[in-house]
C-alpha cells in the first residue's frame, strides 16, 4: 500500500467545498466566515455585527480525534465533542448553535419544583407532627376531558351502576342505594382504580326534613353519586314500605372505613371541617390507627365563611392545590354540598363525603353514643344530653315530629299497597 492511499480521503463538506482531512494534533487553519444577517455565532453567542462582506477571522481549532476543536470561551467550561470517531470512519458533525429565543407556544414550560402541601389559609404544615405528602402546591389542576367552551358530558353509566341505580328505594322524597358499608368503600376503591370521582351523601331525618322544603337542597342528593342512610328512622320507613334496605351506614363510620382503605391503595386523604383544631386532630387519630394514611391537607374555615368571597377561594384554591383523592368534607348540609359541587369541576377524579361531624368524632372532641343505642336508634337521645343548647331545638321541635310522621305515612303506605 502506498503512502497516497494511506491518507484519509477528503470528508466533503455542507454547503461550501470539501474540507482537508485533520490529522491528531495538528492545528488547523479555519476558513474566514462572512456574515449572515449582520450577525455572527460563535460559541452559543450573538456577537456584535460585521461591515458587510467584511470576512471575520474565527479562531484556530486543534484536531481531536480526526475532529476539530474549538478552544473555550474565557470563563466558560469545556464542553464536551459534538461527535466520536469510531474505528477511523470520517465522520464530521456539523452542528450549528442558536442564540436563546423568547418562549412561544410551542415552547414546553417546566413544571414548578415539587413541594409540601400547606394550608393556603396559615401558610403552615397541614398537620403539626405529621409528614406532608409531596405535590405540587399551588399549581391549579385542570380539568381533564373537558375542552373550553364546550360543556363537559357526564359518561354513560356502566352495566353495574345502571343495575345500582334501579335497586334504589325512595324514602321520605330521596333515593337510597341499598349498600352495605362494606359495598360503599368497594364501590368508591373501584371508582379510584378507574380514575374517577364521585359524591357520597349521607341523608338522615335531617337532611330528608331540609330536602322536603328546599328544591336546591333536593338537587344536590340527586345529583349525589351514592347515598346512604345516615339515620334509623329511614332504614325503618324503608322496611315499612316493603322496600328494606340493609343498614345504616354513618359518615362518622365511613370516615374510619375509607381511611383504611385510602392508606392501602396510598390515596391521599383531605379532612375540611370542624371545629378550629379539629380536623388536624381528627388527621392525628387517623395516621396513629393507619400510619401509612397519606394526609394531603386539613383545614377547619370559620362560620360563615362562603359568605366572604375572599376566603370561600382561599379554603377552595387549598384544597385544589393538594390534589387529594379522597376528602371528608364536615361543614354541615347544605352548606359542605355547595363547596363539593364547586370543587368537582376542577377535581374530577377525587371523591368526596359530606360527613356532617363526622370529623369531630373521629377526633374525639365529641363523644359517640354506645352501640347498642346506635343500634336502637337512640344516639339522638345521647347526642341531646351532650349538646343541649344547640341540638335541643333541631331534635325535638324539627326532627321528632317529622320522624313519626314520616313512620305513620310509611306504615300506611306499606299496608295498602
Amino acid at each position: 500500500m502506498t503512502d497516497q492511499a494511506a491518507e484519509h480521503p477528503p470528508v466533503p463538506a455542507r454547503h461550501g467545498p470539501p474540507v482537508a482531512s485533520l490529522l491528531t494534533g495538528q492545528p488547523v487553519e479555519r476558513p474566514p466566515v462572512f456574515p449572515r444577517h449582520g450577525l455572527v455565532l460563535a460559541h452559543g453567542l450573538v456577537l456584535a455585527p460585521s461591515a458587510a462582506g467584511q470576512a471575520v477571522e474565527r479562531p484556530r481549532a486543534t484536531a481531536r480525534y480526526g475532529l476539530p476543536v474549538l478552544p473555550p470561551a474565557p470563563g466558560r467550561a469545556a464542553e464536551p465533542p459534538l461527535a466520536v470517531m469510531r474505528h477511523d470512519s470520517q465522520v464530521m458533525s456539523s452542528v450549528v448553535r442558536r442564540a436563546a429565543v423568547p418562549a412561544t407556544r410551542d415552547t414546553v414550560t417546566p413544571a414548578p419544583p415539587l413541594t409540601d402541601h400547606r394550608s393556603a389559609t396559615t401558610g403552615r404544615d397541614p398537620v403539626p407532627g405529621l409528614p406532608a405528602v409531596a405535590g405540587r402546591a399551588g399549581t391549579p389542576v385542570a380539568r381533564r376531558g373537558t375542552t373550553p367552551g364546550v360543556p363537559r358530558r357526564r359518561p354513560r353509566p356502566d352495566k353495574a351502576t345502571r343495575r345500582r341505580l334501579r335497586r334504589r328505594v325512595h324514602v321520605a322524597g330521596v333515593a337510597i342505594d341499598p349498600m352495605t358499608e362494606s359495598e360503599v368503600v368497594d364501590h368508591v376503591v373501584a371508582a379510584l382504580k378507574r380514575g374517577e370521582g364521585g359524591h357520597l351523601v349521607t341523608p338522615n331525618v335531617d337532611i330528608s326534613r331540609t330536602v322536603a322544603r328546599d328544591p336546591r337542597a333536593r338537587r344536590f342528593v340527586e345529583r349525589a353519586d351514592l347515598a346512604v342512610a345516615d339515620g334509623m328512622p329511614l332504614v325503618w320507613a324503608a322496611r315499612l314500605l316493603g322496600t328494606p334496605i340493609p343498614g345504616r351506614v354513618t359518615g362518622a363510620d365511613l370516615i374510619w372505613s375509607l381511611s383504611e382503605a385510602a392508606a392501602f391503595y396510598r390515596h391521599p386523604v383531605y379532612l375540611l371541617g370542624g371545629p378550629r383544631g379539629t380536623a388536624a386532630q381528627a388527621a392525628r387519630e387517623l395516621v396513629n390507627r393507619h400510619p401509612t394514611l397519606m394526609i394531603a391537607g386539613v383545614d377547619a374555615p370559620p362560620y360563615g365563611f362562603e359568605d366572604d368571597p375572599e376566603s370561600y377561594a382561599r379554603v377552595r384554591d387549598a384544597v385544589i392545590a393538594a390534589a387529594p383523592r379522597l376528602v371528608f368534607v364536615g361543614l354541615g348540609f347544605p352548606r359542605q354540598e355547595r363547596l363539593i359541587a364547586s370543587l368537582r369541576r376542577d377535581l374530577p377524579g377525587t371523591w368526596f363525603v359530606g360527613c356532617g361531624s363526622a370529623i369531630s368524632f373521629a377526633a374525639g372532641t365529641v363523644r359517640r353514643a354506645p352501640a347498642w343505642m346506635r343500634r336502637g336508634g337512640l344516639e339522638w337521645i345521647f347526642r341531646l344530653t351532650r349538646e343541649p343548647g344547640r341540638l335541643a331545638r333541631r331534635y325535638l321541635v324539627d326532627d321528632l315530629p317529622y320522624a313519626l310522621r314520616l313512620l305513620t305515612v310509611s306504615l300506611v303506605r306499606g299496608l295498602f299497597s
